[in-house]
């Protein structure tokens, strides 16, 4: 027989969750029973894989001290794992006994929760330990204490040894009805999941991984944005008149739209994008969707909006006065 004590606390010398458990362990081992503990504030990294250590236990004790509200949070990251990762027809044979030490409200409550979520797991119960503690000296003093403590690891002893029928609860079926729309893994792709969980270097790399496909998928929409349809672009490529022997390059920074239109005319065919604002080109122009708007429309001119301030330009000055020969906007002269 095997038992497997999960203790959720800050591991401190006056916790009354240790004593209890220390106690549990001693009778234990008068009764030839192994246990082992799992102090999970100390496999902080490792929680995530702890419900592959159900594989061969009978029993479970789940213990928690309540120091301020409810169960320590470190118990949660171990039910959720189990949730996730637990193998559910083993967790559903194996008996669980809920101990919970407060040293202020709540220890009912909190015991509550221990047991609403094992049977969830599909797990058997057993009436638990749980107690207000005031004066952790005097808790340990008590002999009236340390007998019922002997008693609740002998009560769990004979619970496993003779297979004790449980009787049905609600929250079976309710997991029942919850599981249908869960995902099915075989208990051997919940290890490999929980140990993949746990590992830190192997979550830094996938996380990276998909900071690298999010770029990867930004580039390739950006780069289909300079298909047609996207604002502009078919407007240049209509305009365009070719003009042999001329080869330039363009960007134009739509400022209130914050992203930069680049041109590039090349003995006669237009290369018309939008690009990250990177590229090294001959002439950059800056105006608004506005401006660019009103030439488009035909209603200004490239050098009239230049002359005018409305679009403000560096590089080569014949390149910028080429523009109005280049794109035929209708009347846009």
């Amino acid at each position: 027989m095997k038992i497997n004590i999960y203790y959720a606390g800050r591991g401190l010398i006056d916790d009354p969750t240790i004593y209890v458990l220390n106690k549990l362990e001693e009778v234990f081992e008068e009764l030839h029973v192994r246990s082992e503990r799992y102090n999970l504030h100390e496999l902080k990294n490792n929680v995530t894989s702890l419900p592959s250590t159900l594989k061969e236990a009978d029993g479970v004790i789940l213990a928690s001290t309540v120091e301020w509200l409810a169960l320590n949070g470190w118990m949660q990251v171990f039910l959720d794992a189990c949730w996730f990762y637990g193998d559910k027809s083993k967790i559903s044979s194996i008996y669980m006994v809920p101990v919970v030490m407060s040293t202020t409200y709540g220890e009912r409550e909190a015991q509550l929760s221990l047991i609403n979520a094992w049977e969830m797991l599909g797990g058997k119960t057993c009436r638990g330990l749980c107690a207000y503690v005031e004066d952790p000296v005097a808790f340990e003093m008590n002999e009236d204490y340390k007998l019922i403590i002997e008693k609740q690891a002998e009560d769990l002893y004979r619970s496993i040894s003779q297979k004790m029928k449980i009787l049905p609860s609600s929250t079976i079926a309710i997991k029942q009805n919850i599981l249908k729309e869960t995902m099915d893994f075989t208990p051997q792709e919940s290890e490999q999941l929980s140990k993949y969980a746990a590992d830190d270097i192997y979550v830094k790399k996938q996380k990276e991984d998909i900071e690298e496909l999010a770029g990867l998928y930004k580039n390739i929409l950006e780069s289909k944005k300079s298909d047609s349809g996207v604002p502009y672009v078919d407007d240049f490529k209509r305009a365009f008149q070719s003009i042999k022997k001329v080869r330039a390059t363009y960007a134009f920074v739509i400022e209130d739209k914050k992203r930069t239109l680049l041109l590039e005319c090349n003995n006669g065919k237009l290369d018309c994008y939008y690009g990250d604002g990177s590229q090294s080109t001959e002439v950059t122009a800056r105006l608004t969707s506005h401006v660019l708007e009103e030439i488009i429309s035909g209603k200004t001119s490239f050098q009239g909006s230049f002359m005018r301030g409305d679009m403000a330009a560096k590089g080569e000055f014949a390149l910028i006065r080429l523009l109005d020969e280049l794109f035929a906007f209708s009347g846009g002269r």
